[in-house]
């Protein structure tokens, strides 16, 4: 008798995701909760499943997106299913004397009633009850003999008015999607011409070979080139720095630590700098343009530098202690020679000329995700990129990223987001609070989920409370999504925290306490830091 193969715990997390992703789609298909729309309940399910998938990984993060978006398009666009040949029950207004009215007890929605205007379209009305039963009495001076009165107040199409399916499409063509696909040509162009190990070289030189001031270059080159390239793709390629000189120390001595865990912590530090830096970033960028908010290139680097600058110094300064290296002197043996080929010539020209662009945007009013298309159009019609380097770049983060704005869209027009948000008396909380509520959890979840995924949900929040105005005066919108944004940035507790965490893992060379010691203070005190930026510094910038 042959033995049952037992699952894996892979196996098993995938099976329990698909499971609890399954029954979170359904669930509101099944229960009703007062006042969300029946689109609501759909968006609903839809923002379960996806989060239950992006915890567990049941599916790729960037396949879940892609769901997404064709459940979207699928159940909740003009031409889906559910609404594509909606239309509102209605029936005329009956004269009850001066003023009052006999309306179907159906159509009352609490004291509101609602007046069809076209076949999918309505205004609501609240009206004063006179009399209740099957046919209710109702008095309003708005109302005239012979309107169309909705005669289904729970109908599909109250609460919500479908959007185009190409709403949801064009989440892919969004402006910040372009904005991270500049940056992905520009950090391939990079890794291809050798310009990223050779800026490494030029620019560690300086720091001599003291091995404290060694790993503080080396922290400050690989945020440089996190706030422009992958987070990922910046810890790999630094990573082929620090081994060959993590490999010549002693196990004993914690410099082999230290210099190991500087390379993701300052990876994922750099990427809040710049909007391109990481997901998050983009996520709120988005959200805050959905409002007809900008935020400039170069006013998103003064707001979030001098943040990125004090967790660095937070960063080194706590390993520094945690991690003291036995060895005083360490030589670094650096060779730099740039590549003199005519493309390597233009990738440094248009490197340059697109780096300035996104600085002085402010001055010359350029949009961020114009310029990158500089990058994308020239770096190809020249062929410093051929097609497999364009095949080659990572084109799912840019559907994780578009299946993040795509589920923001969705929670916002089906009137979801107000819902869970109404749902808090968030009013009751002083301003500092909130900002530490929302930097809590966004810290909390950050570090178990994706950060992007975290800032998918978190943000939208954020800004349904700003549009309805029901956080309480005071409230800045924008300020509270930057706090949600450094937030999900600062969470680098545990090697499934960040691919980088991740990468530094691999190597052998630290533990995971040894991460999570550096990740508890960061997180924490980056919270507070945040939060005193928040209250005196970013109302600078913004006003």
């Amino acid at each position: 008798m042959q033995a049952k193969t037992r699952k894996s715990p892979e196996q098993t997390k995938k099976i329990t995701g698909l499971l609890l992703g399954i029954a979170g789609f359904c669930m509101p298909l099944f229960f009703t909760f007062s006042g969300l729309s029946f689109a609501g309940h759909i968006a609903l399910g839809i923002f379960l499943m996806a989060a239950v998938f992006w915890m567990f990984e049941t599916l790729p993060i960037y396949s879940t997106s892609m769901l997404v978006i064709f459940l979207q398009i699928s159940l909740l666009s003009q031409q889906g299913i559910l609404f594509s040949d909606a239309s509102l029950p209605a029936t005329a207004a009956e004269s009850r004397g001066q003023d009052e009215w006999m309306v179907s007890a159906s159509a009352l929605d609490g004291n509101t009633i609602y007046m069809k205007t076209n076949e999918t379209s309505y205004t609501s009305l609240e009206v004063e009850i006179l009399e209740r039963g099957e046919q209710v009495r109702v008095k309003s001076h708005d109302i005239s003999q012979g309107d169309a009165i909705v005669s289904d107040a729970g109908h599909r199409l109250i609460g919500y008015r479908p959007v185009s399916f190409t709403a949801f499409f064009g989440t892919l063509a969004s402006p910040i999607i372009i904005l991270f696909l500049g940056g992905f040509i520009l950090a391939s162009a990079s890794v291809k011409y050798n310009l990223d190990k050779n800026l490494t070289n030029v620019l560690l030189k300086p720091f001599g070979e003291k091995p404290m001031f060694i790993v503080l270059g080396l922290m400050i080159v690989t945020a440089a080139l996190s706030a422009f390239m992958s987070n990922t793709a910046t810890t790999a390629m630094m990573m082929t720095v620090a081994i060959p000189i993590a490999a010549q120390i002693s196990k004993e001595d914690k410099f082999r630590i230290m210099l190991t865990l500087s390379i993701p912590i300052a990876a994922n530090i750099g990427g809040m700098a710049t909007p391109i830096g990481t997901p998050p970033n983009a996520i709120v960028i988005a959200n805050l343009q959905q409002q007809g908010i900008n935020i400039a290139f170069g006013s998103w680097v003064a707001l979030m530098l001098p943040l990125a600058v004090g967790l660095l110094l937070l960063a080194w300064g706590t390993m520094r202690i945690l991690y003291p290296p036995t060895i005083e002197r360490f030589k670094l043996s650096l060779k730099s020679r740039f590549d003199k080929r005519p493309q390597a010539i233009i990738l440094y020209v248009i490197f340059a000329v697109t780096v300035l662009l996104w600085f002085t945007e402010a001055s010359h009013g350029i949009p961020s995700s114009m310029i990158a298309f500089i990058p994308i159009v020239a770096l190809t019609v020249t062929s410093v990129l051929d097609k497999d380097d364009i095949r080659a770049l990572p084109w799912e983060v840019l559907w994780l990223v578009a299946g993040g704005i795509s589920l923001g869209i969705s929670m916002e027009n089906t009137g979801l987001a107000m819902w869970l948000v109404s749902s808090i008396s968030w009013d009751m909380l002083p301003q500092l609070m909130l900002l530490l509520v929302f930097g809590l959890v966004a810290l909390m979840l950050s570090n178990f989920l994706s950060n992007t995924v975290t800032a998918t949900l978190l943000v939208p929040l954020a800004v349904s409370m700003g549009t309805a105005g029901i956080a309480g005066e005071g409230f800045s919108l924008v300020i509270t999504s930057l706090v949600i944004g450094a937030a999900c940035n600062m969470a680098m507790l545990l090697p499934i925290s960040t691919p980088p965490n991740a990468i530094a893992m691999s190597t052998g060379f630290i533990k995971t306490i040894d991460m999570v010691k550096v990740g508890i203070v960061i997180g924490l005190t980056g919270i507070v830091i945040a939060l005193a930026m928040a209250m005196m510094y970013w109302p600078l910038i913004i006003n």
